[in-house]
């Protein structure tokens, strides 16, 4: 059996903001090659939190996220 090779991976991802407010809490996700992805949620639910961790911006969460090796991943703010 061939062993799958995610483009990115994240297991027990969480974040909590100063004063408790948790946007993220336990998310484990694995992308695969060529998969297309879209973030739904409400304003303040963690949507773009999400991103920036998996860009490399945001660095202070708990659990682990990672891209595979030889995978650079961009993130746009959406205010300049």
């Amino acid at each position: 059996m061939a062993s799958t090779q995610y483009v990115y991976t994240m297991q027990r991802l969480g974040k909590a903001y100063p004063g408790g407010k948790e946007v993220l809490k336990d998310i484990s996700l694995s992308f695969l090659p060529g998969a297309k992805i879209g973030v739904l949620g409400l304003n303040g639910a963690g949507k773009s939190t999400l991103l920036k961790i998996m860009a490399g911006v945001e660095t202070e969460f708990s659990g682990e996220a990672w891209p595979a090796e030889g995978i650079n991943i961009g993130y746009l703010a959406q205010e300049p």
